[in-house]
């Protein structure tokens, strides 16, 4: 497998391919106990980074995280003030007091307004 060798490649990939498997996630920490996030990459890249996507944020790397609800996304910048310029997020989905997605009359999710 070809290695990223552009520190904005891999923000491309996370901008533009949306979900990849667990296995591509984990495939640059061999050997490493699997995450308790690992069916989800956002989570797992939000809550337990590896070293090396820590020091891709050091050098000013951002990742958009699509698609999360308003608790995980508190409980990120709760737990990681310090990364906060590195994380980006759209489409985040408000939740009721149990977690539960809001939805509208439609079936859809109510979503977080962004304000663009």
């Amino acid at each position: 497998m070809n290695r990223l060798i552009h520190p904005l490649q891999g923000l491309i990939l996370v901008a533009f391919l949306g979900a990849v498997p667990a296995s591509m996630v984990l495939a640059e920490t061999p050997g490493a106990a699997v995450p308790v996030y690992a069916d989800n990459w956002q989570l797992r890249r939000l809550m337990q980074p590896t070293e090396s996507e820590l020091l891709r944020e050091a050098l000013g790397e951002v990742v958009i995280y699509d698609g999360l609800t308003d608790k995980q996304v508190e409980s990120a910048m709760s737990l990681h003030p310090h990364r906060i310029r590195s994380m980006m997020f759209v489409g985040t989905v408000i939740t009721d007091d149990d977690g539960a997605p809001q939805m509208d009359d439609s079936g859809r999710f109510v979503l977080q307004d962004e304000g663009c």
